[in-house]
């Protein structure tokens, strides 16, 4: 009798384990800006290719290199103003402080310099779950989204872009 209590309260500790796994995923789409990538749920870094520098979504923040030192600020350097965010590709890449892998980003992801749009943003996605972030062209809380949108609309107007037209402008 006591080994078939034991079984079974290991047996709820267990379901316990795995529920509270599932419960903790983390997910940050309405973090995401309009210029991310599609498809991913969570993402900690961009990578961008064109202008060797980093993203971070938790903290809005581009990362840089600037005279050997790693910068964070919210807009990219004087010397890339003319980069079209919406347009540059990003690789996604989760984990701590990955810019210090930056060497080896740099040769792995420099094929995709230039790559001029090809690649699915969330601004253009008709994806439901993007419509919870501000500036999406459906821009509306998921419950509304499931109650207004039913995916057959296709008048919707895209909104404006904070008129920075997708450029990380800035005066460092």
């Amino acid at each position: 009798m006591k080994k078939l209590i034991f079984v079974t309260m290991l047996a709820v500790a267990s379901f316990y384990n795995s529920a509270n796994a599932q419960v903790s995923l983390n997910v940050n789409i309405g973090s995401q800006p309009l210029w991310g990538p599609t498809g991913y749920d969570h993402v900690d870094y961009y990578y961008l290719p064109d202008v060797e520098s980093y993203y971070s979504v938790p903290k809005r923040q581009f990362v840089y290199l600037n005279n050997g030192t790693w910068v964070f600020n919210n807009s990219l350097p004087e010397r890339y103003s003319n980069y079209n965010l919406y347009n540059g590709y990003k690789v996604v890449v989760n984990g701590v402080r990955p810019y210090l892998n930056f060497d080896n980003d740099r040769v792995k992801y420099g094929k995709y310099k230039n790559w001029g749009g090809k690649q699915p943003i969330i601004r253009n996605s008709n994806d439901k779950r993007y419509y919870v972030i501000k500036g999406h062209p459906h821009g509306m809380p998921p419950g509304q989204a499931k109650k207004i949108y039913n995916g057959k609309s296709k008048d919707v107007k895209i909104k404006g872009n904070n008129g920075n037209n997708g450029k990380g402008k800035g005066k460092h």
